[in-house]
């Protein structure tokens, strides 16, 4: 009875991560965002396979933590890794649905270790993210567009 139990639940987790990461974008974007709010790294755009370590770990790089948020960011830790955990070996999802949802629960960890910092904290945080965005752009911007080159037919 456990084990039907227990494979149920399995299955509650997947649909709800799933329902989450298709209902919290559309809500999230719908929203105004107000001046300094944390903006989360881009997701990888449809069709392309998510890469897992989409959130970067120097984001949270050379803060001091309490010994109260130290626990709390283990216990995030070990909760999001036995879900990552039950996701990879389900055999019943598909490589991509395992991907996205690994995307959702390491979105949910980062999201969770950031509420647990401090004010302070929060605005290092975002300083590193503002400073990652604006250093992706221009590297972008160093690169050659396609687009703007002009294929000239030969005569």
């Amino acid at each position: 009875m456990l084990i039907i139990m227990n494979r149920v639940a399995k299955r509650l987790d997947v649909v709800g991560a799933l329902i989450f990461l298709f209902a919290v974008p559309g809500l999230t974007c719908a929203q105004s965002a107000p001046p300094g709010s944390v903006q989360a790294p881009k997701v990888a755009s449809p069709g392309t396979q998510a890469k897992r370590d989409s959130f970067p770990a120097d984001d949270f790089a050379g803060l001091t933590y309490s010994e109260a948020q130290k626990t709390e960011i283990d216990q995030i830790q070990r909760t999001t890794k036995a879900h990552m955990d039950a996701v990879v070996n389900d055999q019943m999802l598909t490589a991509d649905q395992k991907d996205a949802m690994l995307l959702g629960y390491k979105r949910l960890e980062y999201g969770q270790v950031y509420k647990v910092l401090t004010p302070e904290q929060q605005k290092q945080v975002r300083q590193k993210i503002h400073a990652r965005q604006a250093a992706d752009q221009a590297a972008k911007r160093k690169q050659p567009n396609r687009s703007d080159t002009i294929i000239v037919p030969s005569t």
